[in-house]
């Protein structure tokens, strides 16, 4: 990698605020660590890139609800594994990637943003005191409000080993067997991992509309495949019928629950436990003025990832993974490349700011119809160069042996201490 014959430090400091300690959050941290010591930000795919000509002193503090890095498309497995939930959550305060003099932590939720003076304010998650941070720049990457089993409720590593045990055991000893609910890609990596890590326990998908995967605008043949490995893996499948009434039923077993289903078309299903990955996201957003949000609630950003809406110093606001308002199916990968340019884009105003020269952007394009789906030892994918491909080696180069988790790992390269 090419090294700096000179390296300027600027005069001044500068903080910044990350709202969201996961994909997109962590992937503007590290770039803004490594760009403002005067490094090659670890995401550049370009070996001839040449390291940046000043450091600038930074002050970085990241503030999650949580007090770890979870790896949120691994939430299908961690659920229902006991051993991957381990490795899925990792608390900041071990993750050697992050400990940095620049890089600080706050367990908490921010409840609102003040523009003009550019102040945070945030409620502790555990004892709910409020605080203020002021900040030069602010990154939100909160992402969305998503509702169990789709991501897990606890705040702290060991009550999620603790919800993920009690989840699993219900699972396991469910009479009857497992529903369920929803047909989207959670729901359709969720039933499959249940049946894998259960084979012996009766696992069944209802899903409201005619295909899988109903809501996302991808092609009939990548729902149709993913149905056929769904099938092939054991799960039993009901298309095209809702769930219009749920209620309780006795057992022989008196500690065991019981549910009784009643299908839209009148059937009635009995099972032992039922889960819903219905999609009920929405975004977290509710801690910004109506200014910055569309009318569904998602950030407006320009392609360079700064705020858009009438908001005073958005230029020193920007936004990045499920929370902007910005065209495309939205991923985890997506949401690091989005953090890496906006790590890079707010070093430029930083060096603007300082030096006086007219910043040098990336600007973002829209993400393309791209999905991959761990479906148990199987994996579908489509993209529109390559269109719908399937099997085991997929499965391997996509998600690895743990839904992709190593490979986000080692990409943001957390397991390697920051370089002073």
């Amino acid at each position: 990698m090419p090294s700096n014959d000179f390296v300027r430090t600027v005069s001044r400091s500068y903080r910044v605020l990350v709202i969201g300690g996961s994909y997109g959050g962590l992937a503007a941290a590290l770039s803004l660590i490594d760009l403002s010591n005067a490094r090659v930000p670890r995401f550049t795919y370009n070996p001839e890139a040449k390291p940046p000509t000043h450091r600038i002193p930074i002050q970085i503090t990241v503030v999650d609800k949580r007090d770890g890095y979870f790896h949120l498309i691994g939430s299908p497995k961690a659920l229902a594994s006991k051993k991957f939930a381990s490795e899925a959550w990792t608390r900041f305060q071990d993750i050697p990637g992050l400990k940095s003099p620049d890089l600080s932590f706050i367990q908490g939720s921010v409840s609102s943003v003040d523009f003009k003076n550019k102040v945070a304010h945030i409620v502790d998650s555990e004892t709910k005191a409020n605080r203020s941070e002021e900040y030069d720049y602010l990154v939100a990457g909160s992402g969305l409000r998503r509702t169990f089993p789709t991501v897990p409720q606890s705040l702290r590593r060991e009550q999620f080993l603790k919800e993920v045990e009690e989840h699993s055991s219900d699972v396991a000893n469910a009479p009857g067997g497992v529903v369920v609910v929803g047909g989207g890609a959670v729901g359709v990596e969720m039933a499959a991992e249940l049946k894998i890590l259960n084979p012996t326990q009766k696992v069944t998908l209802i899903h409201s509309r005619d295909r899988l995967l109903s809501s996302e605008p991808l092609p009939d043949d990548f729902a149709a495949r993913a149905l056929s490995i769904l099938l092939e893996t054991g799960v039993e499948v009901v298309l095209g019928q809702r769930v219009v009434e749920t209620t309780a039923v006795d057992t022989d077993n008196h500690d065991a629950r019981a549910w009784e289903l009643t299908l839209s078309d009148g059937r009635k299903l009995t099972t032992g436990h039922v889960l819903n990955a219905v999609s009920q996201s929405v975004p977290t957003s509710t801690y910004l003025s109506k200014e910055a949000l569309n009318e569904d609630g998602y950030i407006k950003v320009n392609p360079a990832l700064q705020f858009s809406g009438e908001i005073p110093n958005a230029e020193n606001h920007w936004a990045v993974g499920d929370l902007t308002a910005w065209e495309g199916i939205k991923r985890c990968g997506g949401a690091m490349h989005m953090g890496h340019y906006a790590g890079m884009n707010i070093y430029e105003h930083m060096l603007a700011e300082c030096t006086g020269q007219k910043p040098n952007y990336q600007t973002l394009s829209a993400f393309p119809s791209v999905m991959g789906l761990a479906i148990g030892k199987n994996a579908v994918s489509y993209t529109p160069d390559e269109g719908t491909r399937e099997g085991e080696e997929l499965q391997k180069s996509m998600f690895g042996k743990d839904m992709g988790h190593t490979i986000c790992w080692n990409y943001m390269r957390l397991g390697e201490p920051i370089k002073a």
